[in-house]
Parts: structure tokens; sequence; C-alpha cells
């Protein structure tokens, strides 16, 4: 059995932030995104062509198909989870899957330097991949997090995790653009770059950090179990009020953060007046601040939620969101992108951190949390696959990435009256009605 607290373990499991974050900034939200949208975009010579592609006997705009196939890759992602948490439980690898998630991501990753515009449905597969093995991984790393440290400890611990993921992921982006802007490098170097990155650091993780945290093995037919124990979950949240109101609202605000993520990169290429090269620098910087403001924005409201409980921290994030989404639809300048993206730093960081911690301060007493962040996974991916579908088919309809801002904004509002549901004091015991 682990003992909670061991700081060799701690740290072991948060330095594999560092390892993985270089997936969600250099290929989800920097240097990909941009990459992806001018091989969609420009002929072989160079020249602006449009932003219509051809897929699969269809036509689509580049960004609304990049937005599908992420849509797939977290249908993908739900379905399989529950399996593979039943998986591990059953044969006591729980980091054997984590590492088998992070090979996949980090190959897929490597595979984008091959992208041809022109093989688009093959291209694609490396996109939809990576995101599988990225988000997969999180399913076995998440769970670790209760096992490994007391519930006093899980804001401090979760928002050590995430700075190290910003920071990292920040040193990586800004050699590439060094060698990318500086050196002429090729950006699909980037992507090799991320592979290498992400496999290698996070050895580190798997020399310390054990299997699983318990010896007994179930006794349930190991492909269904974890099916079987997302119905449970299920079936005990009618009990546990506090987490399911929790959960409510986490399922619909997610669905905007994480959309954010994925297509902010896409959003102000497209809808923002950046003068000749300035988008490429302008984008990078955008993506900078955001990255180094996050890192304040996790602590910061780590600290706040420290003074006045995880559920107020969380709705000051949400109400701060609801203006940010405001604000997003009339900007058309870089100097009021710069401006959004600070904002979006600040609370990035902080209700990413905090809604994982949260989470784990609310579970029951039990020792199967795999099933319990099994279910918290899975309905994270639900919620992304409702936001980036949602988003791409405003596009897709309007013509217009600007209009799909009004669904980002309708789920921060919703998930922020539906949090002010629950109890604000979070050290209520989660079973109690």
């Amino acid at each position: 059995m682990i003992k909670k607290g061991d700081s060799k373990i701690i740290r072991a499991w948060t330095f594999y932030d560092w390892a993985n974050s270089v997936y969600p900034l250099v290929i989800t939200t920097a240097i990909f995104p941009m990459f992806y949208e001018y091989q969609t975009s420009h002929d072989a010579n160079g020249n602006l062509t449009n932003d219509l592609v051809e897929f699969m006997g269809g036509s689509f705009r580049n960004t609304q198909l990049y937005s599908y196939v992420i849509s797939v890759s977290f249908i993908i992602v739900s379905i399989i989870s529950p399996l593979l948490s039943g998986l591990a439980d059953y044969s006591d690898s729980k980091k054997s899957f984590l590492k088998f998630f992070c090979y996949l991501g980090s190959l897929s990753c490597a595979s984008l330097f091959f992208f041809d515009v022109t093989h688009l449905e093959l291209s694609m597969v490396p996109v939809l991949l990576a995101s599988v093995g990225f988000w997969g991984s999180l399913v076995f790393y998440n769970a670790y997090l209760p096992e490994i440290a007391h519930a006093e400890s899980h804001d401090k611990i979760s928002a050590k995790g995430y700075s190290l993921g910003y920071i990292g992921s920040s040193i990586l982006l800004i050699l590439n653009l060094i060698a990318i802007m500086g050196f002429d490098m090729p950006a699909k170097y980037a992507f090799l770059s991320v592979a290498v990155w992400w496999i290698g650091f996070s050895q580190y993780t798997y020399a310390y950090l054990p299997n699983a945290a318990y010896s007994d093995k179930p006794k349930e037919n190991k492909f269904t179990k974890g099916f079987k124990e997302l119905k449970k979950v299920w079936g005990e949240l009618k009990e546990l009020t506090t987490l399911k109101r929790y959960l409510g609202s986490f399922f619909v605000y997610s669905m905007g953060v994480q959309t954010v993520m994925i297509m902010a990169t896409l959003f102000a290429a497209k809808e923002i007046n950046w003068e000749g090269d300035g988008a490429k620098t302008g984008l990078i910087v955008s993506v900078l601040i955001i990255q180094f403001i996050a890192i304040g924005g996790a602590y910061l409201f780590s600290w706040i939620s420290s003074k006045i409980g995880n559920i107020a921290s969380l709705s000051i994030t949400l109400f701060i969101w609801v203006f940010i989404c405001i604000g997003a639809y009339f900007i058309h300048e870089p100097v009021e992108f710069y401006v959004i993206a600070g904002s979006v730093g600040l609370v990035m960081g902080g209700i990413q951190s905090l809604s994982r911690s949260t989470y784990s301060k609310l579970l029951p007493v039990t020792k199967d949390h795999a099933s319990y962040f099994s279910f918290y996974d899975v309905l994270e991916k639900l919620g992304i696959v409702i936001g980036t579908f949602a988003y791409g088919f405003i596009e897709g309809w309007t013509g217009s990435m600007r209009n799909s801002i009004f669904a980002l904004g309708a789920f921060f509002i919703v998930g922020f009256v539906l949090l002010l549901r629950v109890p604000k004091n979070e050290q209520i015991a989660a079973n109690k009605s």
C-alpha cells in the first residue's frame, strides 16, 4: 500500500505534468494549429486559397473539420476509459496503462511530422490518436492523486503539477520558436521534439510511481468491471448530493474551458486583424502570456481556496470566464486579444487545478479511486465532445468562428448557476444529503 504524503512519490507524480503538458501547448494550442491552418488554406506555392477542405467526400471549413476530429477523439476516450479502468484495477497495472497512453500520444505527435494536406484523411489520424493518448493517460494519472496525498494537500499538489506543466511546456515552446524563427527550422520538427520530451521526462515518473495503491485484486470480469463501476458510481451519486451537484456544474463548464484551449489559436488566426506576418508572432506571444500568467493563476486560486473554499473560488473563475467570452466576441485588434489572453491565463490555471483537487476532496471514503476518476474523466470528455462539436457546427452553419463564442458563454453561465447550488463548504462529507 502507498504511504500517503511520500514526497518522492508526489514529486514523481507532479513531474508527469512537466512531461505531458508539451502536447496541449505545442500540439493543440501553439505550433500545430498554426501549421494546420496554413497548410489547409494555402496551395503548394504558399498562395492563399480558402479555408475549405475535402474530407471523406465532404467539404468542410478547415477549423470546423479540426474541431470534429477532436470531438471524435474524446468520444473514443469516453468509451474506452471504463474498459481500461477495469483492466488496470484487475491487473494492478495502473502505471502500465499510463505508459501505454503516454507512448501512443507521443508517437502520434511524432507522426505529425508527415502531415500532408493532399492525404488529409490519413494525416488526421495522428491528430486523433495523439488526443486519445494524452487524455487517456490522464484517466490513470489523475486517479493517483487521492492515493498518494492527504485531502488537505490536494490543492497545493495539483497546483504544483499544473505549474510544472506550464513551465516545462513553455521552455520547449520557446526552444522551438527560436529554432523556427531564428534558424528557419521547419515547424514539423517541433512535433518530433514533443514526442522526445514527453517520453523522455515521463521516465522519472515511472521510476518512482507504483503500479497500484492496493493489493486486493477485484474478482469481477475484467472486461466489464469498468462499466459496472461507472454504473455503481452513478448509483452512489444519488446519495452524494454535494458531489453530484459539483459534477453537474463541472460537466457544463468544462465544455467551455477545454474548447477554449483547443480552439483559441485558430480563432485568433482567423478573427484578429494581424498585419503582415504579425499573426505568427502575435499568436506565439499570446500563448506565452497565457502560459506564464496561468502559473501564477494556479497558485493564486489555490491560495484563495484556502481562504474562502474551493467552491467559492471556482465560482469566481466562472464569473470571470463569462466576461472573457463577452469581451472576446467584440475584439478585432491584436492588443485586445493580448488582454483577453492574459485574462484567460489567469483563470485557466486556477480552474484546471481547482477542478481536479475539488473533486478529489469530495470523494467518499473508498479504495476504488480509479472508478471515480474514470467517471470524472468520462464526464469531462463527453462535455468536450459537446463543446468542440457545437463550436465547429456553429462555425460551419454561420460561416464565422466568432459566433461560436455564444455557445462558450452559455456553458460558463450555466456552469456558474449550477455551481451556486453546491454547498460552499466542501469539507462537508460528500455522502451527506
